[in-house]
């Protein structure tokens, strides 16, 4: 937040001395106008992961965490505004690529040998004639990584020019953008009879992937200033909530029941962005 803050006033700094040093006469912000910019992006996944039994559908172990999704995001935007007196009102739009990726990682939680069946909350164990075999049901890993890969907004916005070249304003809107998810699961199957020196240790695994473009909202602030001719510089930083991303997969793992795990992901996806850009406005002073 101090980084953020220190951005803003030295972005501020620059265009006061700027408009200072060479005031124009008169600047009116009307008219279209389009830039470029560039950023970095603290986003966050908050995400339950759940493992169940396949068959029954009955939940075997679940537990919810937040993990960030941070990364380098650049793009361009276009607008329009309308001024009257010291108030701008605008519409703009941008599009952005992103960076940012995160993960997570669950883990269901296997048996001991205190008490017989030994099983553990995701995986059954066996119980043999005579010590080591008595095994204890193996813990089942579940990893999951997000990255957002892009996103835009369409907002609209309004603020006041604290001088003729220098405009403070809040926005806000539409939000859209696409989530990446992979997981992987691994575990171990105990085969063999029970009650009998006979068993069998198998690795299990699989992985899979999912792409989901949501949309939702953003709410923000800038500040922007004119820096020569019709160009003119910005600091933004907007809050963006793109909602919740889901799925479901079969395992190989099977559970005390006989039947497949199924694991499944629910993150709520949010982002806090900060960028610097700059625009051209089309028309003159």
């Amino acid at each position: 937040m101090k980084r953020i803050l220190s951005g803003i006033v030295c972005l501020a700094s620059l265009i006061a001395a700027d408009a200072h040093a060479a005031p124009p006469a008169v600047y009116n912000w009307n008219g279209f106008y389009a830039g470029l910019n560039l950023g970095y992006s603290w986003g966050n996944s908050s995400t339950t992961q759940s493992f169940s039994d396949s068959a029954s559908g009955a939940l075997l172990s679940s537990g919810t965490s937040g993990f960030d999704m941070t990364g380098v995001i650049g793009g361009g935007q276009a607008g329009y505004n309308w001024q009257r007196m010291n108030w701008v009102f605008g519409v703009e739009a941008d599009f952005q690529g992103s960076g940012q990726k995160g993960n997570n990682t669950a883990v269901c939680a296997g048996g001991t040998l205190a008490a017989a069946p030994f099983n553990g909350a995701c995986t059954p164990g066996h119980i043999g004639d005579t010590a080591p075999f008595n095994t204890p049901g193996v813990p089942v890993v579940f990893g999951l990584n997000q990255s957002l890969e892009w996103f835009g907004t369409i907002r609209g916005r309004v603020g006041t020019t604290f001088t003729p070249v220098i405009l403070g304003y809040v926005t806000g809107g539409l939000a859209y953008g696409e989530v990446s998810t992979s997981g992987a699961v691994s575990g171990t199957n105990i085969t063999g009879p029970q009650g009998t020196n006979v068993v069998v240790l198998t690795s299990a695994a699989t992985s899979f992937g999912d792409r989901s473009t949501r949309a939702g909202w953003t709410l923000g602030c800038g500040l922007e200033g004119l820096i020569g001719a019709n160009w003119s510089a910005r600091a933004e930083y907007l809050y963006i909530d793109l909602g919740t991303v889901s799925g479901t997969a079969i395992t190989p793992v099977t559970s005390p029941s006989g039947a497949p795990v199924a694991v499944r992901y629910s993150s709520h996806v949010t982002d806090n962005i900060f960028r610097v850009g700059f625009n051209y406005r089309f028309g003159g002073l």
